[in-house]
């Protein structure tokens, strides 16, 4: 196996095959709306990641249920994660998440992930997700947002959030029995492959259960966007990416799930997204190279020992 794939993964825990239901949630995120920040990260459109999603004016249910009739028109699915994607999905009154995440409580719902940010992590919300998944058998993942673990770079992005926050967040949920996805772009222009390393590193020391690699992409009316047309920033290369990503791997814990490896954008308006390549395509051509260089994920996953230095 080159890497522990997401779709393995959800076959193998609920003995069927598992889609994804996209919520819209009328919410916002505190880099937006000037509590931190009114600029965002310099990298994310207006529409956030939910370019793809439904209208956020339709209740949750509606929108599970106008997906769900799609997925089981096409797939003949029955078993579904409601996944609250767009924007920072924790950052809203707390009376009102809980009742977005009660309407997701549906039948042949297995799973609840929510989007959100490092710093917009609380107890009292996770202690109602904990709720929860006791009282109805949910599983429920929260997706942190990291992208880097270099500080430096988190600056420069725009973040307005370092380590730390990530770390005090992911201690924090696991404490309550939930399990933590992160999202990790590798291949930043400001970070080095060195970086990309220390990334899937340290993500193995917090023994989070899963990750979401995206590829850097690039959109109009960003500020990275802005930069990228003065020529200020260049992407790396497709080969370049291919092996900080592969390198990520072969450092990554191989208990980590591995949710996907590259990411997709609006066509209309964007400047630069995988090379000119279709995400599947990409990804072809790194599963190949990892295939012939006999490369997989935890291959060098041999730094984090239990041995005393004074044994033996």
């Amino acid at each position: 196996m080159l890497y522990n794939k997401f779709s393995q993964y959800l076959k193998k825990r609920y003995n069927a095959k598992v889609y994804k239901l996209p919520v819209n949630l009328p919410v916002t995120c505190p880099n937006r709306d000037g509590r931190i920040s009114k600029e965002g990260c310099i990298f994310c459109g207006e529409e956030g990641t939910g370019f793809e999603n439904l209208p956020n004016y339709l209740s949750v249910k509606e929108q599970l249920l106008q997906n769900l009739k799609y997925i089981r028109k096409n797939y003949n699915s029955e078993k579904f994660i409601a996944y609250f994607q767009n924007y920072s999905n924790t950052y809203l009154p707390l009376e009102d998440f809980k009742r977005y995440i009660a309407e997701a409580c549906m039948d042949g719902v297995v799973a609840i992930y929510i989007s959100t940010r490092p710093d917009c992590i609380w107890k009292e919300y996770i202690e109602y997700l904990k709720d929860i998944k006791t009282t109805k058998g949910i599983d429920i993942v929260i997706e942190l947002g990291l992208q880097t673990v270099n500080y430096h770079t988190l600056k420069k992005l725009n973040r307005g959030h370092l380590l730390a926050e990530f770390i005090h967040a992911v201690l924090l949920i696991k404490s309550y029995g939930l399990e933590v996805c992160a999202h990790y772009i590798v291949d930043i222009p400001m970070d080095s492959i060195d970086d990309t390393i220390e990334g899937a590193r340290i993500l193995s020391a917090l023994r989070v259960e899963q990750v979401k690699c995206h590829s850097l992409y690039i959109l109009k009316d960003t500020p990275i966007g802005e930069m990228y047309q003065r020529g200020e920033i260049t992407p790396v290369s497709m080969e370049e990416y291919i092996e900080r990503t592969i390198s990520f791997l072969e450092y990554l814990s191989p208990d980590i799930v591995v949710q996907r490896l590259i990411g997709r954008a609006p066509e209309e308006r964007t400047l630069f997204c995988n090379w000119g390549r279709s995400w599947w395509k990409v990804q072809e051509l790194l599963e190949k190279k990892m295939e012939e260089e006999n490369r997989f994920q935890g291959k060098k996953y041999n730094y984090l020992s239990s041995v005393s230095f004074f044994d033996g």
